[in-house]
């Protein structure tokens, strides 16, 4: 476990939702995916419990957002797939507005959210479809054929095409020759304008006779479910670090790996639910230049995968190769590690400050990174390079590792480890999130003794975020 979750005691379950009229000191309810939306909509809350008034935004490359506006959005799409009699609701879109919007409508409106990695060949997308069952379609103008997904997918009943601003002078209701009339085509903006200017604003009251429908991702072409209760979990586990660490209404966050993989998700999740504000970008993807990801904004917090920060890590190295930089370099290392704090701008390190990739469009905006790993397909990134990601970001690193059978992160490195292991080319995970508990089981190579824990991770007992069995092995409890 957690030290922060010590064995007796309860893991951290959910978001911890405080009841009117209740002792502040008391436990409050877990919540689920609508208590998300309703935090940002209601805005932040001082340490008295006090509405501050001051809610999050949405920046895209349009401009920005207040998040309040996008009620109607989940509202009448909601309804749309429940009046077209959908049930199951597969999402193949790029991180955008319409991403989330689709999501928290399928949670409002007892949905089965499907999310399907985006820009993927023809063929996953079908059997992807196929796997998931979905009667219900929210995707991309023209990011695939459709007369292919509507061959080989007779389940598929609805299409809601999302119309970006350079296509919505064409007709994308139209149904192509052939296909016959089974399928029914509308496009997102027709479904919000169609309606009263000022209807929708207010969202659903919730339901308690209908149970909430689960949310599907696909991993490694593995098709993993997620309750609520997982959901909330992982959220919660990712909001126990440090105070001064956590997402704040000044902080920007943004995801420059897929929303639709669950580690990402999760942390979009949390700053949501913080009342931070998130900038979403189409270019976002499993591996993406981090330069180009975060072009003409500012994040001050990023997630990223392994994959994309190695690519940076190597341009990086490429360009800073003298040896007065590699001297310098030393000295920002050693102090990391022999003080513990995160090196200062210097003389010599203004030197090649010119040099240095740029990571948003204000240099210094950048404080935490979060990078994940995925168990058994990603490659680990050895503590020397996330030594050497610090300096060159100037920005404190949380490195996690996931796996698809675990909504957010199995374990993550605390907020100020800065250790490079006895191997520099190997690195450890930290101990496991605050929202799990890990058990170990001997095996033939590794037993349990008096000295030392290790073994299979073979399961958690109680954990809402991770109920599954666990395909990792560990030579120690820290690696």
């Amino acid at each position: 476990r957690n030290l922060s979750a010590p064995h007796g005691g309860p893991l951290n379950s959910g978001l911890n939702i405080k009841v009117s009229g209740i002792s502040k000191w008391a436990k409050g309810k877990d919540g689920d995916l609508r208590d998300v939306w309703r935090k940002v909509v209601s805005g932040a809350q001082d340490r008295q419990g006090s509405d501050t008034g001051i809610s999050g935004k949405f920046y895209t490359i349009l401009g920005s957002d207040k998040i309040t506006e996008h009620d109607r959005a989940i509202n009448f799409i909601g309804k749309h797939i429940r009046q077209e009699g959908g049930a199951r609701v597969a999402i193949y879109l790029p991180n955008s507005i319409e991403f989330l919007a689709a999501l928290f409508a399928c949670s409002f409106y007892h949905l089965t959210a499907v999310l399907l990695t985006y820009d993927q060949p023809c063929d996953d997308i079908i059997s992807q479809l196929k796997k998931s069952n979905a009667d219900t379609l929210v995707v991309a103008a023209g990011s695939f054929p459709f007369d292919s997904v509507h061959e080989n997918c007779p389940t598929l009943k609805n299409i809601i095409w999302v119309v970006d601003e350079g296509n919505k002078h064409m007709d994308w209701n139209d149904i192509p020759s052939g296909s016959g009339s089974s399928v029914n085509v509308s496009t997102w903006q027709e479904i919000i304008q169609d309606q009263e200017p000022c209807a929708g604003d207010d969202l659903p009251v919730a339901d308690t006779s209908s149970q909430l429908k689960n949310v599907v991702t696909f991993d490694s072409g593995e098709l993993v479910e997620y309750t609520h209760a997982n959901i909330v979990a992982g959220i919660s586990g990712q909001l126990a670090i440090p105070t001064n660490q956590r997402f704040t209404t000044s902080d920007l966050f943004l995801p420059i790996d897929c929303l639709s993989s669950i580690y990402p998700l999760i942390l979009t999740l949390s700053a949501l639910y913080s009342n931070s504000s998130v900038a979403l970008t189409s270019v976002a993807s499993h591996s993406p230049s981090l330069t180009l990801a975060t072009r003409g904004i500012s994040p001050t917090i990023i997630v990223a995968s392994s994959e994309t920060m190695l690519k940076f890590h190597s341009e990086v190295k490429e360009i800073l190769s003298s040896k007065l930089y590699s001297f310098v370099h030393w000295l920002e290392t050693c102090c990391l590690l022999k003080y513990g704090v995160m090196p200062m701008t210097s003389f010599l390190s203004k030197l090649y400050d010119r040099l240095r990739p740029t990571i948003g469009a204000t240099p210094g905006q950048l404080r935490l990174i979060y990078i994940s790993t995925l168990a058994g397909v990603d490659k680990p990134i050895p503590s020397i390079i996330l030594s050497d990601l610090r300096i060159f970001t100037r920005a404190r690193i949380i490195y996690a590792l996931t796996s698809p059978k675990v909504a957010g992160a199995v374990s993550q490195t605390g907020i100020y480890d800065y250790r490079i292991t006895d191997d520099p080319e190997k690195s450890h995970f930290g101990p496991p999130v605050t929202s799990l508990e890990l058990f170990f089981q001997d095996s033939d190579n590794h037993k349990t003794s008096n000295t030392l824990s290790c073994g299979e991770v073979n399961r958690s007992r109680w954990s809402s975020c991770c109920r599954w069995e666990i395909k990792t092995r560990s030579a120690r409890n820290d690696e």
